[in-house]
């Protein structure tokens, strides 16, 4: 690639990243950083990902190869790997998360006067709360990351890659990873009750996760199919202050000319939704699915 060339696509990437974006990222880097050190690495717990492999392999190398050091020199490689199919912004986005996550970690172990040589500064030795809050508050920084643009453990980029390739869901292969790193960090500290735990962890982390990039309250879309299309619409439109959308459609067995109307809900709206359209039209069939995100252009 020549030099204008590359000046103009650092140019159009530096466009795309937002300060607050930055700003958010750099806040979930240190969250996730407390959540590991404070809870999980104390007790000798597991993350899940790259990070529990990092984790492990600071527990089997030598002192000077460090936590904050495995995450940087595996992670760094495989954001840059996935370059091509992520995209230039989400590999900035990242790099300076890990890298947020790596130096806070160091902070935490190696400058800041606390004491996480054997036991969890903030609970102690019970193994459970520390799985439970580790996996929460490292689920918060995991999440806050993706929400803002990108990701702080190579392993979702790893899934995105590979994942299709083997025939196999994203969700399968994150757990396929995770499931064989626990089995090694058994073998390798000889002993299955941390590696149990840390499925916990892995557990209640993914769940933290899911609530944080997708809402604890998820609304939900109504797919009406009904020949009463447009005395529905103006019905749901006048007790909800929102409009839904139409399309036409044909029936599978009769092969009428019947409309369905797209319509978003809350969860406290369905059985009033319900209530609407069958009273208009009895023999209206209604699908109700999860939308995590509604995403509306500013005017």
């Amino acid at each position: 690639m020549s030099k204008a060339r590359l000046k103009i696509s650092i140019k159009n990437v530096l466009k795309e990243i937002r300060p607050i974006n930055i700003l958010m990222i750099l806040v979930a880097g240190i969250i996730n950083a407390f959540g590991v050190t404070m809870f999980l690495f104390p007790v000798k717990l597991y993350d899940s990902g790259i990070s529990g492999l990092s984790m492990l392999l600071d527990q089997i190398t030598p002192d000077y190869l460090s936590l904050s050091l495995f995450l940087i020199i595996i992670n760094i490689p495989i954001f840059i790997f996935g370059l091509k199919r992520q995209g230039k912004t989400f590999t900035v986005y990242s790099i300076f998360a890990v890298t947020v996550y790596s130096l806070a970690s160091f902070m935490i172990m190696d400058v800041l006067p606390v004491d996480i040589s054997f036991i969890s500064p903030l609970a102690g030795s019970d193994l459970l709360l520390c799985a439970v809050f580790g996996g929460v508050i490292s689920g918060v920084g995991s999440g806050m990351t993706i929400r803002f643009g990108g990701a702080i453990d190579g392993i979702d980029v790893l899934s995105v890659v590979f994942a299709k390739r083997i025939g196999i869901s994203i969700g399968t292969f994150v757990m396929l990873f995770n499931t064989l790193l626990y089995i090694i960090c058994g073998i390798a500290i000889q002993s299955w009750i941390l590696p149990l735990y840390s499925i916990v962890t892995y557990y209640v982390g993914s769940r933290t996760v899911d609530f944080i990039t997708e809402g604890f309250d998820r609304a939900k879309c109504a797919m009406i199919v009904t020949v009463k299309a447009n005395e529905i619409s103006n019905a749901l439109s006048e007790n909800f202050d929102s409009s839904g959308t139409i399309v036409k459609a044909v029936g599978g067995y009769s092969k009428k000319d019947k409309e369905i109307i797209y319509f978003i809900v809350n969860r406290f709206q369905i059985n009033k939704l319900k209530n609407i359209v069958h009273d208009i039209d009895e023999s209206a069939f209604i699908s109700l699915q999860e939308v995590a995100d509604i995403i509306r252009k500013k005017e």
